[in-house]
C-alpha cells in the first residue's frame, strides 16, 4: 500500500478541522533521505564505473592476446633468466610460469621444470603439451631446450631455483617423478589434470625446491581422486575436490583458496597476495642457493 506525502503528516499530526500541519521532524526526515539516496547513487556510480573500467580492461587484454602473433611465429627466444651451462658447471634446477597463448592467458599460466646436471652442457626440461597427444598417446615432454625461452610470445617468470651441493640427487627424483605421472595420456585445460597438474605432481615428490606455483597456475590443486594430501610445494596440507574446490595451508603457498579453479590467498613467509587473474603480488621471490633444506617427512608418489 503507498501513502502519499500529505497523507502521511496528516497520519502524523492530525488537526482538528482537517487541516495537516506537516511535522517538522518528519520534513526534515525526508529531506534526509533524498540526501542519502542522491550518496547511495554517487556510491553505486562509482562502483559501476570501475567494474566497467575493468570490465573493458580484460576485455581489451583478452582482444590483445587473442589478435596476438600467430603461434608459428611467436618469438621462443630466451630472455635471460638462465645461467650459461658453459661457464655455469654446477647442478641446477629451475621451476617456470608463463602466460600461455591466446584468451586463455589472462586466467592462466604453463610451467615447466628445468635441470641441468654437474658439469652439463645442456639443460633438459620436463613439462607437458596437451596438443601432443593429437598424434601420440602421452603429453610428457622430456627435451634439450632453453629453459627460459619465452612461451609463444610470453616471457616466462622465474618461480624456484636450487643449485649446487645436493642438487643432482634431487635431478634424479624430478626425472623419476616425471615418468611416474599417472595422467600422462589425458590432459584437460580447466580444472585438470593439465600442464600446471604434471609440475605439481614432481614438486610433490622433491619438496626441497619449495616451489611456490603462481595463483594463475590452474590446474596445480588437481589430485585425481584424492581429496586430502600435500599441498603442491611438497610441504603443508591440501584438501581438494578434484582441482574445482580446495584449500591449501603451507609454510611455503601461505594460504590458500580454490573455487573453481580460481586462486586466492596470502603467503606471509612470502609476503604476498594471490589474486585470480592478477597472480601474485609482492616483492621479488628470494631463491635458497643450495638444496641444503633438511626433509623431515617421507614423500610417495
Amino acid at each position: 500500500m503507498v501513502i502519499g506525502g500529505a497523507a502521511l503528516f496528516s497520519l502524523a499530526n492530525p488537526v482538528p478541522g482537517g487541516r495537516v500541519e506537516p511535522n517538522a521532524d518528519i520534513a526534515f526526515y525526508f529531506v534526509c533521505s533524498a540526501e542519502g539516496i542522491q550518496k547511495m547513487r554517487r556510491s553505486l556510480g562509482v562502483l559501476g564505473y570501475s567494474a566497467i573500467v575493468i570490465s573493458v580492461a580484460l576485455v581489451l587484454a583478452m582482444v590483445g592476446r587473442v589478435t596476438a602473433q600467430d603461434w608459428r611465429t611467436a618469438s621462443q627466444e630466451p630472455v635471460g633468466l638462465a645461467p650459461d651451462p658453459a661457464t655455469t658447471p654446477e647442478a641446477l634446477v629451475q621451476v617456470y610460469a608463463a602466460r600461455v597463448i591466446g584468451w586463455r592467458g589472462v586466467f592462466g599460466v604453463h610451467t615447466w621444470i628445468a635441470v641441468k646436471p654437474a658439469a652439463a652442457a645442456e639443460y633438459t626440461v620436463y613439462e607437458l603439451i596437451g596438443w601432443r597427444l593429437r598424434w601420440q598417446d602421452s603429453a610428457l615432454v622430456v627435451r634439450h631446450r632453453a629453459p627460459d625461452a619465452r612461451w609463444f610470445g610470453s616471457a616466462p617468470e622465474l618461480v624456484a631455483e636450487k643449485r649446487g651441493a645436493g642438487v643432482d640427487d634431487l635431478i634424479a627424483r624430478i626425472d623419476k617423478a616425471a615418468h611416474a605421472y599417472p595422467w600422462a595420456g589425458e590432459y584437460t585445460m580447466w580444472p585438470g589434470p593439465n600442464s600446471n597438474t604434471f609440475t605439481a605432481w614432481v614438486l610433490r615428490a622433491v619438496p626441497e625446491l619449495e616451489a611456490d606455483l603462481p595463483p594463475t597456475a590452474i590446474g596445480k590443486d588437481y589430485t585425481g581422486k584424492k581429496l586430502v594430501g600435500s599441498a603442491p610445494s611438497g610441504r603443508g596440507f591440501q584438501f581438494s575436490l578434484f582441482g574445482l574446490v580446495g584449500l591449501t595451508a603451507s609454510i611455503v603457498e601461505g594460504l590458500e583458496v580454490n573455487l573453481l579453479g580460481l586462486t586466492f590467498g596470502i603467503n606471509p613467509f612470502d609476503p604476498s597476495l594471490k589474486l585470480p587473474l592478477v597472480g601474485r603480488v609482492g616483492p621479488s621471490r628470494a631463491f635458497a642457493s643450495e638444496a641444503d633444506v633438511p626433509v623431515t617427512e617421507e614423500y610417495s608418489l
